[in-house]
């Protein structure tokens, strides 16, 4: 069965959106349920953050972040936006270490 993305997050080409209309990406160096980018990496890259209620469903999860908050996950991967990107328009920030968070 199809699981519905967390509200406000779209697809676009096969990449996630956040809901500001941001593009979404994931981190090389997070491991599977775990974030490695906290504060200034978390300034330019802003973590997709989960409600405190927010639960799993299908590919989508929740990690609890190094200062207690909850972030989204999508397979296990940590999502985050680009400080540096504008709602609507094409990714600035991907690179080998930042790649667009794809389903």
């Amino acid at each position: 069965a199809a699981f519905a993305d967390p509200a406000g997050v779209t697809v676009k080409d096969g990449a996630f959106i956040a809901p500001d209309g941001k593009p979404l990406y994931t981190f090389s160096r997070d491991m599977t349920g775990m974030s490695h980018c906290s504060g200034q990496c978390a300034t330019a890259w802003p973590p997709l953050m989960a409600a405190d209620g927010a639960k799993a469903e299908g590919d989508w999860s929740v990690v609890t972040r190094d200062d207690g908050k909850k972030q989204w996950a999508y397979k296990g991967k940590p999502l985050y936006t680009f400080a540096r990107d504008t709602a609507g328009t094409a990714a600035t920030g991907v690179s080998a270490a930042w790649p667009l968070a794809t389903k």
